[in-house]
């Protein structure tokens, strides 16, 4: 394994940063102790650091070689952890950004930030003290890799070209990616890819893995209401019982995964919840169904959506119902772009070789980085976190699984991870200087 030195030598004040911000968690737009204790420690190693992006998200701009001086009418901003934020908040263009001069040669590397409201079972000292609140999903760790990354690339800034660090909020279903983008992210900070990296457990520790294409599901949301008409139970005949159409419905549905689409596309769709009715002697007015679809392409929402809206209008008129469909697209899927996954890849082979560099298996698990696939070329990987052997004493007894209020983040990731994005950045602009000579 091929890391970095001296990302090594601060893991362990690193390690106390990422016990910090699993300790006191905050949920997705509600990141102001944590994106206040990035921005300060980006500034106190020197890195302009810009706020309000998404609400509560944080920019980093790390310049190499032969960028740390900018040209005119390219100010650099003063490194000042309580800097106002700029742009959405602020009005008017960001002068510290400087348009083209930052445009050409320039890549982003993103780490979320947000926790889970879950509460955690785990009793060992860094668990969280904020109730309902809970690091389960491992963002701490992520912030806590790019940071490390972050000091390192500061300090040496061994590239020609410039880093945009972001630490993105709401990840866990608030769109925080959407978010940043719509206040300006790639605009004031022009790039020309972005990457993202997560940790997941099941995969050894330290491992990689990835592809090209799709690696998540999008996210979509549905509510079915059926309206009939009530009546004594014992009187079925003098109403219209919407609970028998709603299950005639639900039987319809899955239908549209087995005879409407085509078998090798990957679709899931899960009514999750059913609720008519308040006493046993009436029968109700209206019943309702949600649940939610999990798919890899747009072509297949769409076509589940049209069939979804009616096969519940024919079911429920047949039966002398209404239904009315719900039917909202949240987080779409996250395909990997093929040139930039195969440049990840051989980053990855070249850090920990390539037998610890795997094919990563899609999921139907949602991830808004997707935002930012639709707008650039980029690729998001993961890396091991292993079973949960690293876990201190005190931790709970369930698996250390992602949104599990057992898990935690193995800090001993925290070098490679940092070595990772160290590497990524070095081999992308020495690659784009020999394609530009």
């Amino acid at each position: 394994m091929q890391l970095v030195d001296r990302i090594a030598e601060f893991h362990a004040e690193i390690r106390a940063l990422r016990r910090d911000l699993h300790a006191h968690p905050e949920l997705g737009f509600e990141e102001v102790r944590t994106s206040e204790t990035i921005a300060s420690q980006l500034a106190h190693w020197g890195i302009p650091v810009h706020r309000g992006l998404g609400r509560t998200g944080v920019v980093g701009i790390v310049q190499g070689r032969g960028r740390r001086d900018a040209p005119v009418g390219t100010p650099v901003v003063e490194t000042d952890a309580a800097v106002e934020p700029t742009g959405a908040r602020a009005g008017g263009p960001d002068p510290a950004v400087g348009g083209t001069a930052l445009a050409a040669r320039a890549i982003g590397l993103r780490a979320d930030m947000d926790a889970l409201p879950i509460t955690e079972r785990n009793r060992f000292a860094h668990a969280s003290t904020n109730p309902g609140r809970m690091h389960a999903c491992g963002h701490d760790g992520h912030v806590a890799m790019l940071l490390a990354a972050a000091r390192h690339l500061a300090r040496h800034r061994d590239f020609d070209g410039t880093v945009y660090l972001i630490f993105q909020p709401a990840e866990e279903g608030g769109g925080g990616a959407r978010a940043m983008i719509r206040d300006g992210l790639f605009e004031r900070f022009p790039m020309d890819a972005v990457f993202g990296l997560h940790n997941w457990p099941g995969l050894p520790a330290g491992d990689f893995a990835l592809r090209a294409g799709p690696v998540m599901g999008s996210s979509n949301e549905f509510r079915i209401t059926v309206r009939g008409r009530g009546s004594h139970a014992a009187l079925p005949h003098d109403g219209a019982d919407p609970l028998p159409v709603a299950c005639q419905i639900v039987q319809g549905l899955q239908t549209i995964i087995t005879r409407n689409k085509r078998p090798v596309e990957a679709a899931v769709l899960s009514v999750t919840m059913i609720r008519a009715g308040e006493t046993t002697n009436v029968v109700a007015d209206t019943a309702t169904m949600r649940g939610t679809v999990r798919t890899f392409t747009t072509e297949t929402i769409d076509l589940i959506e049209r069939r979804m809206r009616e096969i519940a209008s024919h079911t429920a008129r047949a039966f002398g119902c209404e239904a009315q469909v719900e039917f909202s697209r949240s987080y779409p899927p996250t395909i990997n772009h093929e040139r930039e996954t195969a440049f990840c890849r051989e980053v990855a082979c070249d850090l920990v070789g390539a037998t610890r560099v795997h094919a990563f298996e899609p999921t139907m698990g949602a991830e808004d980085f997707a935002y930012f696939l639709q707008e650039k070329p980029g690729c998001y990987l993961v890396l091991g976190n292993g079973e949960g052997a690293h876990r201190d004493g005190g931790h709970g007894e369930g698996p250390c699984t992602l949104h599990n209020p057992n898990y935690d983040f193995n800090d001993e990731l925290i070098p490679i991870g940092a070595a990772y994005w160290v590497r990524l950045v070095e081999r992308w602009f020495a690659a784009t200087s020999r394609a530009s000579n």
